[in-house]
């Protein structure tokens, strides 16, 4: 399901969501957010909460020494990977393409990792019903990380995880401001939300939570489809492998073509 914009923009607000303490295994994020909040979430909030507070509430967390046989866990296949093959881009078993399957060591006590929550998705969903009932207001809920960008240097924050959002806005089939028809814009706000409150918490001021407001037309009910369907399927993704992989790739496919003319 995809969302038509019917209403001219509008002015957008974000800011930080103070006072969440630090969050150990077994928090109940649902209560620190709600008591952070204090009352002021409204219809057509949306939360972005970076998803390191959920992967510790969730317990995800591991000593430094098993980071690669975690990494072995979580990867499906390896995209990419330099030539001392210390730095891998991997598509993990979320479907999300990153360094080191988002495996991360910043914002943690030394010698621990933090791997991405379960199903991010399912975790946006927790807590945006719990945050629902008790503040009575109909909010939607972002889990966030940082990743890199292909032929970009540095990294933005993108939605991992999504529940009550439009993760897209579907303007394919309608008219520019010169009346020329948009035949493929297809804006994934769910990425440009993560990126935007990340502005607000800043990496290093100790912020989680950030609330967008003014973008209430995105929010919908909890049964919407989250980010998992944000990641492009590898039989539509034109750059499924990195250069160096594809080379091998193809020449791999060449000797044996080759090899098999010889017999």
């Amino acid at each position: 399901m995809t969302l038509t914009p019917s209403t001219p923009a509008a002015e957008l607000r974000i800011w930080p969501l103070t006072g969440i303490p630090e969050v150990s295994a077994g928090d109940d994020l649902v209560a620190l957010v709600a008591a952070a909040a204090d009352g002021t979430l409204r219809d057509g909030d949306i939360l972005v909460v970076t998803s390191k507070i959920v992967s510790k509430a969730e317990g995800r967390q591991l000593p430094a020494s098993e980071r690669e046989q975690a990494l072995a866990r979580e990867t499906v296949r390896v995209v990419a990977e330099d030539a001392t093959g210390a730095v891998r881009i991997v598509e993990s078993r979320l479907g999300i393409v990153a360094a080191a399957a988002g495996i991360d060591a910043s914002n943690t006590p030394d010698g621990i990792i933090l791997l991405l929550p379960e199903d991010p998705d399912a975790s946006a969903r927790t807590l945006a019903a719990g945050l629902r009932s008790c503040t009575g207001a109909r909010i939607g809920v972002i889990v966030s990380d940082t990743l890199g960008r292909a032929w970009r240097d540095g990294q933005t924050d993108a939605a991992i995880g999504a529940a009550g959002v439009h993760v897209f806005e579907e303007l394919r089939g309608q008219v520019d401001a010169g009346g020329r028809p948009l035949a493929v814009t297809r804006p994934c706000v769910a990425d440009e939300l993560a990126s935007a409150a990340d502005l607000a918490k800043r990496k290093a001021s100790g912020c989680p939570v950030a609330v967008v407001r003014g973008r209430d037309d995105l929010v919908g009910g909890l049964d919407l489809p989250g980010a998992r369907s944000i990641p492009r399927p590898v039989e539509r993704d034109l750059f499924s492998r990195g250069a160096r992989e594809a080379f091998e790739e193809g020449r791999a496919q060449g000797l044996a073509e080759a090899a098999s003319h010889l017999r």
